[in-house]
């Protein structure tokens, strides 16, 4: 996807921040807070994506931020900060100046860190405010196409007639591909063996080599290689079929209770106005129910979506408890 240039800012965006005037008088300080709230925002504001560019979070993020910024009457900057799971840039964003000028465009990746109980520098719940979900994606069970596996049913049974045989890979230990094959595994009845790669691309690459035998991964990342003949997909992990491969079951029609999926959403700083935030809620709402980005998101294998700020926090506290639930029996160990 071609980007306006100032998307391709990878700096640091230093955000200016307005002077309180102190020695005002109670109704003059009124006075301007309200002035401030119906200005908002005044500048340019920066979302920050704590992931590589070029990836589905880049991909999705600057998706919205064109639209969104024209909706808010201001450009929205792109500030990718990859690194360390994710803790990077939402440690950046989580203690950001807190004028409403900061974004943050996440997904399940913060969920999992925080449900790991590592040691971060920050609270998702105390130090971010949740705007809302804005993608939701099918994952799908893939395999090589040449491999022994032909259907779910095939690779369940070798997996339970010999344990720990079955390797499966991910985009990394404690990612959401690494969780989604554990949630299936434990739901199949079968122990597998965890090959964890640095992104999707080696994954995949060795996945078509035979170093592995399956994936549990985002079906954007290889919606077009199994069309193409390269990989086998033996279910989509979603509740209900996904539109964009209607033709392939899901784990649940073909015996696996196992229901897995990825998401991505908007974020701001802790302790910002809440003028602002119901001004970006708003602007985000229209920006994701638009034509454009519900077709440019299914063209992803996913759905746009939307929640209120309350919504989007009882979920993520519920994905919270479930994950945590997982790495403890377990006994999963996340990088530092």
């Amino acid at each position: 996807m071609k980007r306006p240039t100032f998307l391709q800012a990878t700096g640091a965006l230093r955000c200016l921040t307005l002077a309180c005037v102190m020695a005002a008088s109670s109704l003059g300080w009124q006075g301007a807070s309200a002035q401030s709230a119906q200005s908002y925002p005044s500048r340019p504001m920066r979302m920050i994506i704590p992931f590589s560019p070029g990836g589905a979070a880049d991909i999705l993020g600057c998706s919205l931020s064109e639209p969104l910024g024209k909706r808010l009457g201001q450009p929205v900057l792109i500030i990718n900060r990859d690194g360390a799971g994710t803790v990077i840039g939402v440690n950046e964003a989580a203690h950001a100046s807190r004028d409403g000028y900061t974004l943050l465009f996440s997904g399940d990746a913060a969920i999992i860190n925080m449900a790991s109980g590592r040691k971060l520098p920050y609270d998702l719940f105390k130090d971010l405010a949740p705007v809302s979900i804005a993608y939701s994606g099918a994952q799908a069970m893939v395999v090589r196409r040449s491999g022994p596996f032909n259907t779910l049913q095939d690779l369940v049974k070798y997996g339970r007639e010999k344990p720990g045989q079955v390797k499966f890979g991910s985009v990394g230990v404690g990612s959401a591909a690494h969780m989604s094959a554990e949630l299936f595994n434990q739901a199949a009845g079968i122990k597998g063996l965890h090959v964890p790669y640095r992104g999707a691309a080696p994954a995949l690459t060795d996945l078509a080599g035979g170093h592995f035998d399956f994936i549990i991964i985002g079906t954007s990342a290889v919606m077009a290689a199994v069309k193409g003949g390269q990989f086998r997909a033996l279910a989509i992990m979603s509740k209900e079929r996904s539109q964009q491969m209607p033709d392939l079951p899901t784990s649940l029609e073909q015996g696996v209770n196992a229901e897995t999926g990825s998401w991505y959403g908007l974020f701001m700083t802790g302790g910002s106005p809440a003028s602002a935030v119901n001004k970006v809620h708003a602007a985000l709402t229209a920006t994701v129910k638009s034509p454009e980005i519900v077709s440019r998101y299914r063209s992803l294998g996913g759905e746009a979506r939307i929640m209120t700020p309350l919504q989007f926090t009882a979920y993520m506290k519920r994905e919270v408890q479930k994950f945590s639930k997982l790495i403890r029996e377990l006994n999963i160990k996340l990088e530092e």
